[in-house]
């Protein structure tokens, strides 16, 4: 702007002070602004959806550009002569008065068409000085802390305000054409109609869970729920598994790698070790139980082949956290990490009730778990990615003649069952059966042989809520001795032949 170098540099606050560096800031954009908005308030529209008064660095250009939008926003017109009765008259502008410097300001604006560009320098270099308090707030504590404070708990928090600034730095938002809808709408359809399986979502390698669910949709949260024995982890860890092994990525005109097919999976495993995770893993790949390979008796070609399937799995972006007693805000921190440095496309997390608050001391566990489901929401809609949460279910299930799980029987049930998009039950009737073994010999033994054949091997997968589908029971073939949930071979349907 014309306005003399004097002027600004009396503007700007403590750049009398050569001893330290002014934080970024360009009073010339923000002057040019503040001159278009009163030559023509549509500016102000321009830009208000993501400008605010406290991104601006001078103190006096805060208060015009607040007090100019709440009278255009009233529907009155905001001018430098209707504007100076809401400011004080007696600040110094470098020589000039209020008046005479809103005068100046209208005199010398820029055009409406460069608001929003001079809104945005504006808006960014708001940022890279929230990004310098946030530097400088991590050395004064880092310098102060007490004895009782925990580097991590500053490590999370400084990532969570880097996170929030970066998740905040963008002009999206606000209203979009219903063409702009419809085009999104298309593209995730043609993405669909591309990917394996045509699903909408991210495949699971269950044929028949995939037709009832449509794939695993990004942001939702999907509770995976049974008694201990049932199979959630393996479940889990099978979806897991297939996820990576399909992911296939593309590069994008930005640098970044997208997935088009299966996914980049991040699992926090709070109960088993990374080492019992891949022997699971390696136990389904092979068809050689896990307790086979922990104690030693295989062969030589079972040697082999777990040797090859190792070097297979070597290759898959699949990314294990053992780390035991997470917090959720420990949990949340490293998985952005993960979506930054590595990609993220399903987080799976095994499993809820082992994860802890982020306040030392809560009310009831009933609060703390709320605050974890919450928190797993909120991180599914932040990443843009599914969310799989393992979750034990209460003791009632064993009172009941049909132990079918349902919703109630959730531990703290409240708010998983309202946070969650879908809820899956895992159910396996053999594992009840098994327990009821009468004696040989007897009338009783003959009707149980005959029960166990007909469900040996097989898992009820129960859909007891799904935000954006169908409820009901899908039937998956479970191999107990190498953990492995696979498709059904329905009667009178021979799967196919391979040569």
């Amino acid at each position: 702007m014309a306005l003399t170098d004097s002027t600004v540099l009396k503007l700007a606050p403590d750049a009398a002070a050569p001893s330290y560096r002014t934080a970024p800031h360009n009073i010339e954009a923000e002057q040019g602004l503040l001159g278009a908005v009163l030559v023509n308030n549509d500016a102000f529209y321009r830009v208000s959806d993501f400008l605010e008064p406290k991104h601006f660095f001078e103190p006096i250009h805060q208060t015009i550009y607040e007090t100019a939008g709440s009278l255009i926003r009233m529907g009155k017109v905001a001018t430098p002569v209707t504007l100076k009765t809401f400011l004080p008259a007696e600040i110094d502008l470098g020589g000039l008065t209020v008046a005479q410097y809103l005068a100046r300001l209208a005199a010398e604006a820029t055009t409406i068409i460069n608001a929003q560009d001079y809104g945005r320098t504006i808006y960014d270099l708001s940022l890279r000085r929230d990004l310098i308090q946030i530097g400088e707030d991590m050395v004064n504590v880092a310098y102060e802390a007490p004895v009782d404070f925990a580097p991590r708990v500053q490590i999370e928090d400084a990532e969570r305000k880097l996170y929030e600034l970066a998740e905040t730095g963008r002009y999206d938002g606000g209203f979009q054409k219903f063409s702009q809808a419809l085009t999104t709408a298309i593209d995730m359809a043609a993405n669909a109609y591309k990917r394996d399986g045509k699903l909408s979502g991210i495949s699971t390698g269950l044929r028949d869970l995939d037709t009832k669910m449509g794939g695993l949709q990004h942001s939702d949260l999907i509770i995976v729920a049974g008694r201990p024995g049932m199979g959630k982890t393996a479940l889990s860890t099978n979806i897991a598994y297939n996820v990576a092994k399909a992911y296939r990525g593309e590069l994008q005109a930005d640098g970044t790698t997208k997935a088009v097919n299966g996914g980049i999976v991040g699992f926090f495993s709070c109960e088993m070790s990374a080492e019992q995770l891949a022997t699971r893993i390696i136990a389904e790949r092979t068809g050689i139980s896990s307790s086979q390979i922990r104690r030693g008796g295989i062969t030589e070609s079972d040697f082999e082949k777990i040797r090859d399937y190792s070097i297979e799995l070597q290759s898959l972006p699949f990314f294990i956290d053992e780390t035991g007693g997470l917090s959720i805000a420990q949990l949340t921190a490293r998985a952005r990490r993960l979506k930054r440095q590595k990609g993220l496309d399903l987080i799976v997390v095994d499993y809820i009730q082992l994860l802890s608050g982020s306040s030392k001391k809560s009310d009831s566990r009933v609060q703390e778990i709320t605050e974890i489901t919450t928190s797993l929401k909120a991180l599914a809609k932040e990443l843009n990615v599914p969310v799989i949460a393992l979750s034990q279910l209460s003791r009632q299930v064993e009172s009941r003649d049909d132990k079918r799980p349902q919703l109630s029987d959730l531990r703290e049930s409240g708010s998983i069952e309202q946070d969650a998009d879908v809820v899956i039950f895992v159910y396996r009737e053999e594992y009840y059966l098994a327990n009821k073994e009468p004696r040989a010999g007897t009338p009783e033994y003959e009707k149980w042989q005959l029960d166990m054949s007909l469900v040996h091997g097989k898992a009820e997968v129960i859909i007891g809520k799904q935000r954006h589908g169908p409820t009901g029971t899908v039937d998956l073939s479970f191999d107990g001795s190498v953990t492995r949930f696979s498709d059904l071979i329905q009667d009178g349907h021979l799967p196919e032949r391979t040569y």
